[in-house]
């Protein structure tokens, strides 16, 4: 019988948690030169959406994509389940339909025996297989860090395409998925998340955001996008700035993982919290008398978080009776956009 591995003790920073910092991937990519931009390619890479799209006809249009991290939990077949889902959500963020995806795998082949990686894939795997779709292919490779993850590919229609800078002044944002993921990550390092909490962890990590296909057909969604590595700040921002627009957001709306809001106010953060804060913190407006642990909250690196939605405030209950029908019992209304001023473009209250 193989003995227990824990994953985590490879990587030195799990899930969305591993990205490159928002200041310092800004200042890569504008060091990249600029590629070839056809008229098919209704999304590339202009304002950090969830994926790119390609025009092939007047009915369809192929929505691709790529997502892979370190291990954010030991557990390999989980492990493979979170990487799954994660990448799948771009595809339901631009308002499309997952048609198959290709297996990115890197492992550390003389420290990991073949049954543990079999594991992760069987996870991922799994996920494809409630998405209706196949893994039909992929590519793999020896590394020192366990990573696993998918390229995903898609079809919408053009119409029913939905952008993150589409936002409208006055919508409404909707929030699908709690947060704290990242919290509970940490936690889990440190060895302090219980079967509980772990419980919770995988609740929402494995939910697929599938309902991005249905909302993107309601009158008045406007713009989506998945709440990942950036956290709910850096996501919104890049919404804010694709739109030219700025955003509102109530403290005391969003909805919060319960046991990651308890470690929060203990102090328990992950490193990607504090990098993502030192790369786009000057663009918020904090409130003076809210707790720091409100602060980790909103930069929180969500792995597999949920959908952002900017829609008229008529379409609002559509939109939340849409997400709780498909099992997101805990989306709510958190804020609106508005018009940017000169100051910071996002702006979090206490009311």
């Amino acid at each position: 019988m193989t003995e227990r591995i824990a994953l985590t003790s490879f990587s030195h920073g799990g899930g969305c948690g591993c990205k490159i910092a928002p200041g310092l991937l800004a200042e890569i990519l504008a060091r990249a030169p600029q590629g070839i931009v056809p008229p098919e390619l209704l999304v590339g890479t202009e304002t950090a959406d969830d994926a790119a799209v390609y025009r092939l006809n007047d009915t369809q249009a192929l929505v691709a994509t790529t997502d892979f991290f370190t291990p954010i939990v030991d557990d390999p077949y989980d492990f493979g389940r979170i990487a799954a889902t994660n990448a799948l959500s771009d595809i339901y963020a631009m308002g499309g339909t997952p048609i198959m995806a290709l297996a990115l795998v890197g492992m550390p082949i003389a420290q990991l025996p073949p049954e543990v990686i079999g594991r992760v894939l069987e996870g991922g795997a799994s996920v494809c297989r409630d998405a209706g779709i196949p893994i039909a292919g992929g590519h793999s490779i020896d590394v020192l860090e366990p990573i696993y993850g998918l390229v995903g590919l898609g079809l919408v229609h053009p119409q029913r395409l939905r952008r993150n800078s589409d936002a409208r002044d006055g919508d409404v944002l909707v929030l699908g998925k709690p947060l704290g993921v990242g919290i509970l990550s940490a936690a889990l390092k440190k060895g302090l998340l219980d079967d509980e909490g772990y419980a919770q962890m995988l609740r929402h990590t494995t939910q697929l955001n599938r309902v991005g296909t249905q909302l993107a057909s309601l009158d008045g969604v406007h713009a989506m996008t998945d709440v990942t590595g950036f956290g709910l700040a850096g996501h919104l921002l890049e919404m804010c700035r694709g739109a030219g627009l700025g955003a509102e957001v109530n403290l005391a709306s969003l909805p919060l993982i319960e046991v990651a809001a308890r470690f929060a106010a203990e102090g328990i953060a992950t490193g990607a919290s504090g990098r993502n804060w030192t790369g786009y913190g000057a663009e918020v407006d904090w409130p003076s008398g809210a707790p720091q642990w409100q602060h980790a909250m909103v930069s929180d690196p969500q792995t597999s978080g949920g959908l952002l939605v900017s829609c008229t405030a008529a379409a609002a209950d559509a939109v939340l009776a849409a997400f709780r029908q498909a099992g997101f019992d805990q989306a709510c209304v958190v804020g609106r956009m508005a018009p940017a001023g000169a100051g910071p473009r996002l702006r979090f209250t206490q009311d």
